[in-house]
C-alpha cells in the first residue's frame, strides 16, 4: 500500500458500522446506569458451572448460559472507564480497517472474532482453567482489532500509554499478544479474561488467513 494511500485510509471515509457499535453500546450503558447490573443474568455471558467462584454485585442473581450471551456479552462493561478504553480503541484502530475493508467484511470480523472469544472463554471458565465467573465487555473483539491493523498497518506508529514509548504497530501487536499470554497463564490480572482477549487476536487471525481475498483494500 502506497503511504499517501494509507495516509487516506487513516483520516478520511465514513465508518458507519463503528459508529452504531459507539451508539449502542453508550446507549446501553447510559440505560443501565440507574441499575448497572441489571442485564448481567440474562445478557453476560455465564458459564456451564451450576455456581460461580466470585461474589457477585448486589443484587444479582446468577444467571445461566444462552446462546445469545456470545454477543450480548460485549455489549455490557463493568463501569465508565472499561466502555471508554474499549469504545476508543475500537474508533482509532478500527476505523481504518472498516474504511479499508468496507464495513460489511469490517463487521463480519469484529462479530466471528466477538463469538470466538466468548466461546473461549466460556471453555475457560467453565472447565476449571479459569475462575467460574459471568464475562462481558468487548474486549476480545477489541484485541482482534488491534491485531488486524498492525498486521494490515504494521509500519504505522503508535504510542503506548504507560509508558508513551512509540513503536510501530506490527511490535505493538506482538509485546500485547505476549503480555495478555502471560497474564492468562500466571493470573497476574485477576478479573480480566486475558485468555479471551488471546482468543479474540487468535480468531481474527484465522479470519484474516481464511478470508485473505476480502480483507484486501479494494
Amino acid at each position: 500500500m502506497e503511504k499517501d494511500e494509507q495516509q487516506e485510509i487513516m483520516a478520511r471515509g465514513p465508518i458507519p458500522v463503528i459508529t452504531t457499535l459507539l451508539i449502542a453500546n453508550g446507549l446501553i450503558f447510559l440505560a443501565l446506569l440507574s441499575a448497572p447490573y441489571a442485564g448481567m443474568q440474562h445478557f453476560a455471558l455465564w458459564p456451564l458451572t451450576p455456581t460461580v467462584d466470585v461474589p457477585l454485585p448486589p443484587g444479582v442473581q446468577p444467571g445461566s448460559f444462552m446462546p445469545w450471551q456470545l454477543v450480548t456479552y460485549a455489549f455490557l462493561h463493568g463501569g465508565l472507564l472499561h466502555l471508554f478504553i474499549n469504545m476508543f480503541v475500537l474508533w482509532m484502530f478500527g476505523g481504518p480497517l472498516e474504511r479499508a475493508w468496507g464495513s460489511r467484511t469490517f463487521a463480519f470480523y469484529y462479530f466471528f472474532c466477538i463469538v470466538g472469544a466468548g466461546f473461549v472463554q466460556l471453555l475457560v471458565s467453565s472447565s476449571g482453567l479459569g475462575a467460574a465467573a459471568p464475562s462481558l465487555g468487548a474486549s476480545g473483539g477489541v484485541f482482534a482489532i488491534l491485531l488486524a491493523f498492525g498486521m494490515k498497518f504494521p509500519n504505522q506508529i503508535v504510542v503506548l500509554l504507560i509508558p508513551p514509548i512509540p513503536m510501530k504497530a506490527k511490535y505493538f501487536v506482538v509485546l500485547l499478544g505476549a503480555l495478555e499470554l502471560f497474564a492468562g497463564v500466571f493470573g497476574t490480572q485477576q478479573g480480566v479474561a486475558n485468555f479471551a482477549h488471546l482468543a479474540g487476536m487468535v480468531f481474527g487471525l484465522i479470519y484474516l488467513s481464511v478470508f485473505r481475498e476480502q480483507t484486501r483494500t479494494p
